[in-house]
C-alpha cells in the first residue's frame, strides 16, 4: 500500500474514532490568562498519564512545534515528554494532539488560531472535569 492509501485510511480511522467520542469547545483566552496544551495535559489527570501522543501543528510558531511533530511521527510519545516540550508556556496556532492508549484513539486536542480549544475524549468524566475548570465550554 502506497503512502497516500495510508494516509486515507488513517485519516478514516480516525474520523470514525472521534465519531464515536463526545466533546466540548471552549476559548483559548480567559480574560488574560491563554490554556496552553500543557495544562490541557495536566488536566487531563490520570486518563491522559499513560496516553501516547501524535502532534501535529499547521502552523510552526516555535522550535519545539518541529520537534514534537517530528518525535511523535511514528511510534508517538509518552505525555510526561510531550509536557516537557510544551513548558514552558508554548501557545499554538492551529494544532492537533491525538492522544492513543495502546492503538485505539481516546482523545483528541484540537487548537484553532489560538482562540478556542475542541476537547474530544471517550471518557465524560474527562469533559466534565474540564467544563467545570473553563466555564462556558460548550458541547460539540
Amino acid at each position: 500500500m502506497d503512502t497516500t492509501t495510508e494516509g486515507v485510511a488513517l485519516s478514516r480511522d480516525t474520523a470514525e474514532a472521534e465519531a464515536g467520542m463526545n466533546g466540548i469547545t471552549f476559548p483559548a483566552w480567559h480574560g488574560k490568562h491563554y490554556v496552553t496544551l500543557a495544562e490541557l495535559l495536566v488536566r487531563l489527570g490520570s486518563f491522559g498519564l499513560d496516553l501516547t501522543w501524535r502532534v501535529e501543528c499547521d502552523e510552526i510558531v516555535d522550535p519545539r512545534c518541529v520537534e514534537m511533530e517530528s518525535r511523535s511521527a511514528d511510534t508517538g510519545m509518552d505525555t510526561l515528554t510531550l509536557l516537557s516540550f510544551t513548558t514552558p508556556f508554548l501557545q499554538l496556532i492551529d494544532a492537533e494532539a491525538r492522544g492513543f492508549a495502546e492503538d485505539k484513539l481516546v482523545a483528541v486536542l484540537t487548537e484553532f488560531d489560538s482562540s478556542l480549544w475542541d476537547v474530544r475524549a471517550v471518557d465524560e468524566r474527562v469533559l466534565n472535569e474540564l467544563r467545570h475548570h473553563y466555564p462556558g465550554a460548550t458541547d460539540l
